[in-house]
């Protein structure tokens, strides 16, 4: 009996620390790709619209993203993390086709889905039961 307690209780232990890592990992995502987002809609709101810079922010959160993408997509479920691909592919849609005034509802779009997937891993009673 004292066997089976001290393993559910190593268990038990793991699984907290482990749901802490990789919430400490998926916050920080979340707050660099928020940043960064928040960087591109300011370019996009300005009065002289510059489409390389526009451009190079983008990529930039693209890349960002592919890298993120890589270690959260072992935790995350996939549909999720798809959601957010969505939403770059569309904003880099927009930006091809010089629509800068249709970036900024899919910045929004795609903050509240990080937001979303941040909320969703915190292990708390809600998420829980």
């Amino acid at each position: 009996m004292k066997k089976e307690f001290i393993i559910c209780l190593i268990i038990i232990v793991l699984i907290i620390i482990s749901n802490i890592v990789t919430q400490n990992y998926t916050k920080e995502c979340v707050a660099q790709m928020h940043q960064k987002l928040e960087v591109l809609k300011q370019v996009s709101l300005s009065k002289n619209v510059d489409k390389s810079s526009i451009s190079k922010e983008i990529e930039n959160i693209e890349n960002n993203w592919n890298e993120f993408q890589e270690k959260l997509a072992y935790y995350i479920e996939h549909d999720e993390l798809e959601k957010v691909e969505t939403q770059i592919w569309t904003i880099k849609g927009f930006e091809e086709i010089e629509r800068y005034d249709e970036i900024i509802p899919e910045l929004e779009k795609c903050v509240f889905i990080l937001e979303h997937i941040q909320d969703k891993t915190k292990l708390n009673v809600k998420n829980i039961f």
